[in-house]
């Protein structure tokens, strides 16, 4: 298009200026229900206020709303209108962050620092500086009023970082159609890292084992069932059928995925014990991680039927020493599964997607190479999305080195140059429509 759709309109000052505001709210966006109820309806007010010369209301270009389906739990929808259909859109940038502890901080995480180009806080990377970028992104368009074929949105989400309540965040706004009219055109989740494609995730199942044996002395082993062993060995056999069963998948090379499936062991749980006694109980728990090629149906169904072939013969299971058994005069051991939680589903981007292409060559141009890539990583919300009718693209500028972690920081540059890979972006897709 002739006029820059945001290239040019990066304010360096700006974005800093608005970060500290955002920033300044993490302490109140900390999602670990029931503990930590976030309220994002914060943020959402530090947008509209710095949008507010913009907005429709004030005699701007803006359309903005902000809906709230629990209170102080707002999100945010911004749309720059086009004359024609179609929408580009950025979605998936969240208010709430996940809690941070000010003691292990070299900073304070609920204040804004830098250190050259590095910001530093709760949220810069995961996911408020992404916010800010998208708002510079809206007030530039608003300013500029380039002449769109296609409509611009922008829909800032509550409640990403927490499933445990749900009909909040874009899974409301999905059920009550107030981003329908964004299934016509081409969107991106802009919460991934590292400033390259991500073409897939991997579905994240939760799963618990507790191994039942018989407390004994351990001077008379073969009086007692070691759950210890017994759970570890129970869980070994599941998790190499489980690798029998769900291979690395042929199409996993094509997303780039730096894994393949697995499941995997990690929480060891039991009760008080001595180094003389045979422990009774244990409980291991894990997750599977399943590229977006498999059905979590089937994987949850192949390893129901392992807990029960492993139950159907225990005497089968290593015991590691004479004497040693899980069947014993008097009692017999045994496993129990349970699934944790709901599952979390991966997704696979379409690889024919103008979308994707429009996001590629933005990414070589502005960053100077594209290297997509997928991870066993996981993202929620997006598969369902992708279900309903989206098509979506992933991508983000924070680090994946310190998502979620201490001492979190985003770098400025690299904010920049996402500012303008979403710039190029729409100059491209505006071509196309």
């Amino acid at each position: 298009m002739a006029e820059s759709a945001g290239a040019a309109g990066w304010d360096e000052n700006e974005y800093v200026s608005l970060m500290e505001k955002l920033i300044s709210e993490a302490e109140f966006l900390q999602n670990k229900p029931p503990s930590l109820i976030p309220e994002e309806s914060r943020i959402g007010q530090h947008v509209e206020d710095y949008l507010s010369p913009y907005l429709e209301k004030n005699g701007g270009p803006l359309k903005f709303e902000r809906v709230e389906y629990a209170p102080k739990r707002n999100n945010v929808i911004i749309t720059y209108p086009g004359s024609g259909d179609k929408f580009v859109h950025f979605i998936g940038s969240h208010m709430d962050v996940v809690p941070a502890r000010p003691e292990e901080w070299n900073v304070d995480p609920f204040k804004l620092a830098r250190d050259g180009d590095k910001l530093f806080g709760r949220g810069t990377t995961d996911c408020l500086g992404h916010v800010g970028l998208i708002t510079l992104l809206f007030a530039h368009l608003a300013k500029t009023k380039p002449a769109l074929k296609v409509s611009i949105g922008a829909v800032f989400i509550a409640n990403e970082e927490n499933s445990m309540i749900e009909g909040i965040g874009v899974d409301a706004l999905v059920q009550n159609g107030k981003i329908s009219h964004l299934k016509n055109g081409w969107g991106y989740w802009i919460d991934t890292s590292d400033s390259q494609p991500c073409l897939g995730t991997a579905s994240s199942i939760g799963w618990s084992l507790t191994a039942h044996g018989h407390m004994g002395h351990s001077g008379v082993p073969h009086k007692a069932i070691n759950a210890l062993l017994l759970g570890f060995e129970a869980v070994i056999s599941i998790c190499n059928k489980f690798h029998r069963d769900f291979p690395p998948h042929p199409k996993e090379p094509e997303y780039n995925f730096v894994s393949c499936s697995t499941m995997k062991m990690t929480v060891v749980d039991m009760p008080p014990g001595a180094i003389n006694q045979i422990p009774g109980k244990l409980t291991i728990q894990g997750d599977i991680r399943l590229t977006p090629f498999y059905k979590i149906a089937d994987a949850k169904a192949a390893v129901e039927k392992y807990v029960e072939e492993v139950n159907a013969n225990i005497s089968a299971l290593p015991t590691h020493g004479p004497g040693f058994s899980y069947d014993i005069e008097t009692k017999k051991g045994s496993i129990e599964f349970s699934w944790q939680g709901a599952p979390m589903s991966g997704v696979a981007v379409d690889l024919e997607s103008e979308g994707l292409k429009a996001l590629k060559d933005a990414t070589a141009e502005i960053q100077g190479e594209c290297k997509p890539f997928s991870l066993t990583g996981s993202l929620p919300l997006i598969a369902e999305l992708k279900e309903e009718g989206f098509d979506l693209q992933m991508i983000g500028f924070g680090l994946s080195s310190v998502y979620h972690g201490t001492n979190e920081y985003s770098s400025v540059a690299a904010m920049k140059r996402g500012y303008n890979v979403l710039s190029k972006i729409i100059e491209t897709l505006n071509g196309k429509a």
